[in-house]
């Protein structure tokens, strides 16, 4: 069959427009790699907190020949290490054929996700019925948390100084717990309320039990009763949450969303959606040219502070101690290196069409998005990747024939939202967000595409293998 031969004007479009293209193109070859590269997403998924997911990765990297860093150790090139910071954090490497003192690959990922944390003292006990107090973590909707399946993780640091890891809901024979809702029959006065009131943040408590302990000497009949089921399985009194580390969460299994299984509904996967495919392409790359660094930060979603958080020196600190045994200045590897901020967009919904400015808004399917930069009106709080930063990733991801898309939250005065990248980029670093768009984000249930993820893999191994350096 003869090719009907292109008009002058579909030529000039071809060469001079430009038009995000959509991964199913790529057909059915490229559908099955990326299912199967979100099977291992999906475990991935099961873990819920900065934690676990350090846990579950330290795991991973030993078993793919990863060693503990030890500072003042100059290691030779293809050598990986990786270093654990208060177990809250995780930073991946690979050393690179280059001197050090030619900069590093960052990849920057957030492993902490919206959640109700408990308060200091949580337990009480309100008309026969006993619950957890909960103070919320990050942007949420409040209303979205009740009446729905939750679970129970985190630490609690007894005495004697001995860590008890805590995961109660996620099997199918544990307890499930749940913040409780007004029915619709009596609902006429929540009903009027402005959505961030329908249900208050006081309002968030946990139920977690009904049942009195028999003796009519006790006043608080059901906490005491709760409080003994506690103590006779893990040896807590009320006195250890005071060093406790707890949150609920939803107690979702990940599972694959839409007939045709192209989609993955979960909980937290801003932003454990970039972290898992920054996480492979660092395992996956051998011999890079320049030395590669994966970070797993924490507090992102409450402003990035406190020690694990990547407004403090955490990361910087390591890359001084990588740099010293080198005999290296950490400013010159600083300011010759390169990171990626790896976190989510919010995907195109046509549900709420109006909040998006269609000519630059993520779309599901169309790769990664790259953002220029975040913050809200006005570019406050937020990086702003320079023209040399954002033609040096284009032209990484058209060699590599990665395809990609460009991203702003939302509209100007809608709203806004920023990553880690401005605080990786304060130490004079060149940085650009580029990542996963997601439905219904920072819900107890966010929707992905699996081809994005799998392009993001694939962006980030091409990120990470690029000979070139900065010019």
């Amino acid at each position: 069959m003869v090719e009907k031969a292109k008009s002058k004007g579909k030529e000039l479009e071809e060469k001079l427009l430009f038009k995000s293209k959509n991964l199913s193109e790529r057909g059915t070859e490229f559908f099955r790699k990326s299912n199967d590269f979100c099977e291992g997403y999906k475990k991935f998924l099961c873990n819920k907190t900065e934690r676990e997911i350090v846990d579950y990765t330290t795991s991973l990297l030993e078993k793919t020949g990863y060693k503990k860093f030890v500072p003042g150790t100059k290691y030779k090139a293809g050598t990986k290490v990786y270093f654990n910071n208060r177990g809250k954090n995780l930073i991946m490497v690979t050393i690179g054929k280059k001197d050090i003192s030619e900069g590093v690959r960052i990849g920057a990922s957030h492993i902490d996700s919206p959640r109700l944390d408990f308060k200091p003292v949580p337990f009480f006990e309100d008309t026969e019925l006993a619950y957890f107090k909960t103070h919320y973590y990050g942007g949420i909707k409040k209303y979205q948390w009740s009446a729905i399946p939750l679970s129970l993780h985190g630490v609690i640091t007894l005495k004697g100084d001995k860590l008890l890891k805590v995961v109660i809901g996620e099997d199918p024979n544990d307890p499930s717990f749940c913040v409780t809702d007004l029915l619709p029959h009596l609902a006429k006065d929540q009903m009027k309320k402005n959505a961030s009131e329908v249900i208050t943040g006081e309002q968030l408590n946990i139920l977690i039990g009904s049942w009195q302990f028999k003796d009519d000497e006790v006043s608080q009949k059901v906490k005491l009763n709760i409080a003994d089921i506690i103590f006779q399985k893990y040896g807590i009194v009320e006195e250890d949450f005071l060093s406790a580390e707890l949150c609920a969460v939803p107690a979702f299994t990940p599972k694959d969303v839409g007939f045709d299984r192209s989609m993955i509904g979960a909980y937290g996967q801003d932003d454990s959606v970039c972290a898992y495919a920054n996480i492979m392409a660092e395992i996956d790359i051998k011999d890079p040219t320049y030395t590669t660094i994966t970070v797993l930060a924490d507090k992102e979603e409450t402003g990035s502070d406190g020690p694990t958080g990547l407004s403090s020196m955490f990361l910087i600190d390591f890359i001084e101690e990588l740099a010293s045994a080198y005999g290296v200045e950490l400013r010159r590897v600083l300011s010759k290196s390169m990171c990626i901020s790896s976190d989510v967009n919010s995907a195109y919904d046509p549900a709420f069409g109006e909040n998006y400015e269609k000519m630059n808004c993520s779309y599901l399917n169309h790769g990664p998005s790259i953002s220029k930069y975040g913050g809200a009106g006005g570019k406050y709080s937020t990086n702003d990747a320079s023209a040399e930063m954002m033609y040096f990733i284009r032209e990484i991801m058209d060699e590599n024939d990665i395809t990609w898309q460009v991203g702003e939250l939302g509209k100007v005065d809608g709203g806004g939202g920023g990553t880690v990248a401005m605080y990786i980029s304060s130490h004079n670093v060149d940085t650009v967000d580029f990542g996963v768009p997601v439905l219904s984000m920072h819900s107890p249930y966010e929707v992905t595409a699996k081809a994005d993820i799998y392009m993001l893999y694939l962006a980030m191994k091409a990120f990470y293998l690029c000979p070139r350096g900065k010019q």
